[in-house]
């Protein structure tokens, strides 16, 4: 079977599941890139999840049952406005005010709030306070409003500035500790605002990326690990230059083989409910497709 036949067979495969069994704004994401769907329908989809607060909550990411808004939900969000190109839309005044209600004294995000513990949530959630600054999702949310049509308004306000202040101070005395860590580091650093800085820190991340353990090369490697696509989901992903090429293609030929039988791909984490795993499903066989593609599988 050739690549592009194999491609075009995952692809529908994924179709399939999509529109039996994922919720409907990762149904509005698959359309959205693959079907020439409209940004305005992953937002519509997006807006139930956005709390009177600015916040979102109510379960967008699934490892949290709670419906009050959480630091990490609304990363989520803005992400996937991000992914759309939505940054301008109707829903970013309110999240702007709910940032800037949660920025904590001398900056930084808690990781998540005491609210969580009432819900079902993944044991790694569980919060004992609600006032620790947080590298984890502070470097991600403000990296990527600083790569988006907002930066230059808020790089003019204090509690942003806090923000700031807050990450210079985390990473310059410090190395990312796992994956999430690498990611608040890639996201801040590529986007940060004086680039000297920035790049004095990069030969940090680079020996973190470059150790032994970090990067998980087996494909068939079990457990929650970050493995070669995690790292690099596109060759124009920072890491791809710690990875080969064979690696890459190990690991794509490898992601084919683990969609299953319903046109999904699994999580590799515990889920906290059978609702909790079809939501994740969704959002990652759209994420593991994007891979595919942007690695010239489908």
């Amino acid at each position: 079977m050739s690549d592009l036949v194999k491609g075009q067979e995952t692809l529908e495969r994924a179709r399939s599941f999509m529109y039996n069994s994922a919720r409907l704004l990762d149904r509005m994401r698959f359309a959205y890139h693959f079907e020439n769907g409209s940004r305005e329908d992953v937002i519509r989809a997006l807006k139930p999840y956005q709390n009177k607060d600015g916040g979102f909550g109510q379960a967008l990411e699934p490892d949290m049952r709670c419906p009050e808004s959480q630091p990490v939900t609304t990363e989520m969000a803005i992400s996937l406005l991000k992914e759309v190109g939505g940054l301008d839309s109707e829903l970013v005044t309110a999240l702007l005010a709910y940032l800037e209600k949660l920025t904590l004294p001398g900056g930084g995000f808690p990781r998540a709030t005491t609210a969580v513990n009432h819900y079902g949530h993944a044991p790694w959630w569980k919060t004992e306070a609600d006032d620790i600054p947080a590298l984890n999702p502070t470097g991600k949310i403000i990296g990527m409003l600083l790569d988006s049509p907002l930066r230059q308004q808020l790089c003019d306000q204090e509690w942003f500035q806090s923000h700031l202040a807050f990450l210079w101070q985390t990473l310059e005395g410090s190395r990312p500790g796992d994956y999430h860590d690498g990611e608040q580091w890639l996201l801040f650093l590529a986007n940060a605002p004086d680039s000297e800085r920035a790049a004095g820190l990069y030969p940090v991340l680079d020996e973190w990326l470059s150790s032994p353990g970090v990067i998980e090369r087996d494909p068939l490697a079990g457990g929650y690990v970050q493995k070669v696509l995690d790292y690099a989901p596109s060759p124009e992903s920072y890491a791809y230059r710690f990875v080969t090429k064979d690696e890459v293609e190990l690991h794509l030929d490898e992601l084919q083989k683990q969609q299953q039988a319903d046109g999904g791909w699994p999580i590799a984490w515990p889920a906290v409910s059978a609702a909790s795993e079809q939501e994740w499903r969704g959002y990652v066989t759209v994420n593991h497709l994007l891979t595919l593609r942007a690695y010239g599988r489908l």
